[in-house]
C-alpha cells in the first residue's frame, strides 16, 4: 500500500511539473518552438453578432462616386461626336439602301409573325370546341396566350435572323434586328405573365384576374420591349455599327423608362395581385389559420421588395462604370426567375393537393401529415434555391459566401442549427398532434369501431396543450441561444419566479394536484352528472387545470375548484337503475297488479324512442313490504347513464292509465285522511246527534 501512495505521488509530481521542464533550457540546445496559441473566433455573439460583422464589412466596403455629372456629360459629348461621325461617314451604300435594308427585315418579322399568329388564333379556336376543353375555362385562355402569341414570338425572331444573313452589314440591319429582338421579347413576355395568371382563374379569384388581364398587356409589352432594346443596344455588334457612348446612353434611357413603368404597373397591380395572393379556398381558410394569416400579410407586402429592386435598378443605371449595363439584364432575368418561381410552386401546389384529395379516403392520418410537411419542406428548399440563384443574377453568390468567409460560415452554421431545432420540433409536434387528434376522433362505422371514451376525450386535450408549451418553451430557448442571446439569466429568473409562486400560491398547487388525480383516476369526465359534497350538482362541461365547471338544471354555470372538492358522486357512469316503487290497497289482487306492472314495462320496451335507454328487461321483486296504507310492490329497469328518469316518467304514466282502466286494482292513499259522510235525510231522533264530517280511517266499500 506505501508503494503504490508513493507512486501515485511521483506521478502526480510529474505531471505538474511537466511544464516547468519543458519551459526550462540547457545551455547550449534552443529551446523548443512554443506552440502557437488557438486563435480567437472572428465571430461571436451568434446569429446576431454575424450580421452585425457582416454589416461592418459592407458599409466599409461602400464607394460612392462623386464624379457622377461630370462622368454623365462627357458620355453626352462622346455620344454626339459618334452621331457626328454617324451622319456624315462616308458610305459605300446610300441612305435609302441602309432604311431598305430596315424595313426589309421589319417586313420579314412582321410576315413570319401575322402567318402564325393567324395559323395559332385558328387552331386556338378548334381546339377550344374539342371536348375536353369546353368546360375548362383556364385551358381555354392558356391556349389563347401560348399558340397566337407565344409561339410567333419565338419563331419569327430566328427566321428574321436568317433572312438578315442575305443583307450587308448596315446600320438599317443592326436596327432592324434590334427592333424584332425587342418587339418577339416584349410579346412573349407579356403572353407568358397573362399564362401564369390565367392559372388563377377560378373561385373568387376571377375578378382580379379579369382586372389583370384588361389593364397589363400593353405595360408589358412595353416594358418587355424596352428591357430587350436596351440588352441589345449593348450588344458589341450594334455598339460597332452605332457606337459605344451612343448605344449605352440610350440604353441607360430605355432602362430607366423599363424600370419606371414596371414600377408604375406594381403599384397600380399592387390590389388585384394581394387579392389573388389572400384568397384561399374555404376549407383551407379553416383548416390552416396560419397560413391564412401568412398570406394576408404578405399580400399587403409584396410589392414593396420589388419596388425596392426596381430602385436599385435605376440607381446602378444612373451611375457610371463598365458593368452598369448589366444591371438591366440582371432585372430581366430576376422577373423571369420569379414568373417561373411563382409558376413551379403553383404547379407543386396543385400536384400535392389533388394527391391528397384522391388518397384522402385511403390513406392514414401520419401520411396526410407527413406529406403536408414534405410539401413545406419541399417549398422552404425551392425558396433557398430562389434565393442563391437570385443573389448570383446580381453577383452575389450565398454560398460561396457561407463555405469561403467567416462570418458567411457563422450565420449559416447559426441559421442551420435554428433550421434543424425547428424541424425537429416541427416532425415532433406533428406526430404527437395526429396521434392524439386520431385518439380522438370518432370512427366513421360506428358499429363496429370502439368509440373514444370520455376519459380520453377529458385529458388528451389536457395533454395536447402541455406538448405545445413545452415543445415552444424548448424550441425558444434553444433559438435564443443560437441567436448568440445568454439563457442563463433567463431560466435562473424562471427558477426563482416558480419557486417564488410556488410558496406563495399553495391553494393554487393544491388545486392543480388534486385536478390532476381527479383526471387521472377517471373519477369524472365531460358530459357526466355529479353531485359533490358542496352542495353543486350538475353536467361537467369542462375541465380545466385548476377549476371543474357545472352547468345545473336551470342552466347555470359553476365554476368550483378541484382543491374543494372531497366526494364526488358521479350518476353517468356505465348504467343506472330506473326503480319503483308502488303501493296498492289491501284488497287489491296482487297477482293483477303484478301483471299491470309486467304490462306497463312491456310497453317502454317496445316504445321506439325509449328502448335504446334500456339494457335489460324489467325486473319484478313482488312485495316487498305492507304497513297501515296497503301492499307496497317494487321493480327496476336497467338504464343506460342519465336514461332511468325518462324511463321512470313514462312508466308512472302507463301504469296510471292501466289501474285507472282495471276495477281490481286500486292505488293506497296516505293514512290518515278525511273522509266526508253524506247526512241522513230522515228526522233525528231524540238524544241523537247529527254528525257533518269525522276523521277517519279510509274504508274500502265492497263492489
Amino acid at each position: 500500500m506505501i508503494k503504490l501512495k508513493t507512486a501515485i505521488l511521483m506521478g502526480a509530481l510529474l505531471f505538474l511539473g511537466s511544464e516547468e521542464l519543458e519551459a526550462a533550457t540547457i545551455p547550449g540546445v534552443p529551446a523548443a518552438a512554443t506552440p502557437p496559441a488557438h486563435p480567437q473566433p472572428l465571430v461571436e455573439g451568434g446569429l446576431l453578432g454575424a450580421i452585425s460583422s457582416s454589416l461592418d464589412e459592407v458599409q466599409d466596403k461602400l464607394d460612392l462616386n462623386e464624379d457622377l455629372l461630370d462622368a454623365w456629360r462627357l458620355r453626352a459629348d462622346r455620344a454626339a461626336d459618334e452621331v457626328d461621325q454617324l451622319v456624315n461617314r462616308p458610305s459605300a451604300r446610300s441612305a435609302w439602301s441602309v432604311s431598305g435594308d430596315f424595313l426589309l427585315l421589319t417586313a420579314v418579322w412582321a410576315g413570319v409573325f401575322g402567318l402564325l399568329w393567324m395559323f395559332g388564333k385558328s387552331l386556338t379556336e378548334r381546339l377550344c370546341r374539342h371536348r375536353l376543353l369546353l368546360s375548362r375555362e383556364r385551358g381555354q385562355a392558356l391556349l389563347g396566350y401560348v399558340l397566337p402569341w407565344s409561339i410567333p414570338a419565338v419563331v419569327s425572331l430566328p427566321l428574321t435572323i436568317y433572312a438578315s444573313h442575305w443583307l450587308p452589314i448596315s446600320a438599317g440591319r443592326a436596327l432592324a434586328l434590334c427592333f424584332a429582338y425587342a418587339t418577339s421579347s416584349g410579346v412573349f413576355a407579356a403572353s407568358l405573365v397573362m399564362s401564369l395568371v390565367v392559372l388563377f382563374n377560378a373561385g373568387h379569384k376571377r375578378r382580379a384576374v379579369q382586372i389583370i388581364r384588361q389593364h397589363s398587356p400593353r405595360p408589358l409589352f412595353v416594358i418587355g420591349f424596352l428591357v430587350a432594346l436596351s440588352d441589345a443596344l449593348t450588344s458589341p455588334q450594334i455598339a460597332h455599327q452605332l457606337g459605344g457612348n451612343l448605344t449605352s446612353s440610350i440604353a441607360v434611357f430605355t432602362g430607366l423608362a423599363a424600370s419606371i413603368a414596371f414600377g408604375w404597373l406594381v403599384i397600380r397591380m399592387r390590389r388585384p395581385v394581394a387579392q389573388v395572393i389572400r384568397i384561399l379556398p374555404l376549407a383551407q381558410r379553416r383548416s390552416k389559420p396560419a397560413l391564412r394569416e401568412t398570406l394576408r400579410i404578405f399580400s399587403g407586402l409584396w410589392y414593396w421588395p420589388i419596388l425596392l429592386m426596381v430602385l436599385v435598378s435605376i440607381v446602378n443605371l444612373i451611375g457610371v462604370g463598365d458593368d452598369n449595363q448589366k444591371v438591366l439584364r440582371s432585372a430581366l432575368f430576376t422577373t423571369v426567375l420569379l414568373i417561373a418561381g411563382v409558376f413551379l410552386s403553383t404547379t407543386l401546389h396543385h400536384l400535392f393537393k389533388s394527391h391528397n384529395q384522391s388518397d384522402v379516403r385511403r390513406s392514414s392520418a401520419y401520411k396526410e401529415r407527413f406529406l403536408s410537411l414534405s410539401h413545406a419542406l419541399l417549398r422552404i428548399a425551392m425558396a433557398i434555391v430562389f434565393i442563391d440563384i437570385l443573389g448570383r443574377i446580381w453577383g452575389v453568390s450565398l454560398f460561396e459566401f457561407a463555405v469561403s468567409n467567416s462570418v458567411g460560415r457563422a450565420i449559416s452554421d447559426s441559421l442551420s442549427h435554428i433550421g434543424l431545432i425547428f424541424l425537429v420540433t416541427w416532425m415532433v409536434w406533428v406526430v404527437l398532434d395526429t396521434a392524439i387528434q386520431e385518439a380522438l376522433k370518432p370512427p366513421v362505422n360506428k358499429r363496429s369501431a370502439r368509440q373514444p371514451s370520455t376519459r380520453v376525450k377529458t385529458i388528451l386535450p389536457l395533454l395536447r396543450n402541455a406538448i405545445k408549451i413545452v415543445l415552444v418553451v424548448i424550441c425558444a430557448i434553444t433559438t435564443m441561444a443560437n441567436l448568440g442571446i445568454n439563457v442563463a439569466p433567463f431560466l435562473a429568473g424562471a427558477g426563482v419566479i416558480g419557486l417564488a409562486i410556488g410558496f406563495g400560491s399553495q391553494q393554487l398547487v393544491q388545486d392543480v394536484i388534486t385536478g390532476l388525480f381527479i383526471i387521472i383516476e377517471d373519477t369524472l369526465s365531460i358530459g357526466d352528472w355529479v353531485v359533490l359534497d358542496s352542495g353543486h350538482a350538475g353536467t361537467v362541461e369542462g375541465l380545466t387545470i385548476r377549476t371543474l365547471r357545472l352547468r345545473d338544471g336551470k342552466g347555470f354555470v359553476h365554476s368550483v375548484p378541484f382543491g374543494q372538492i372531497k366526494a364526488v358522486t358521479n350518476q353517468s357512469r356505465q348504467f343506472a337503475y330506473a326503480f319503483f316503487s308502488v303501493q296498492f290497497t289491501y284488497d287489491t289482487d296482487v297477482d293483477r297488479a303484478i301483471e299491470l306492472i309486467r304490462e306497463a314495462g312491456h310497453e317502454i320496451s317496445s316504445d321506439p324512442f325509449l328502448k335504446y335507454n334500456l339494457q335489460g328487461p324489467l325486473d319484478v321483486f313482488g312485495v316487498d313490504k305492507m304497513d297501515l296504507n296497503g301492499v307496497v310492490l317494487t321493480a327496476q329497469f336497467r338504464t343506460v347513464s342519465g336514461g332511468q328518469y325518462a324511463v321512470s316518467r313514462a312508466f308512472n304514466q302507463r301504469l296510471k292509465k292501466l289501474v285507472d282502466n282495471h276495477p281490481e286494482v286500486h292505488f293506497a292513499q296516505t293514512y290518515p285522511q278525511q273522509v266526508l259522510m253524506p247526512r241522513r235525510s230522515e228526522p233525528v231522533m231524540d238524544g241523537e246527534v247529527e254528525h257533518s264530517a269525522v276523521l277517519m280511517p279510509e274504508r274500502v266499500r265492497p263492489q
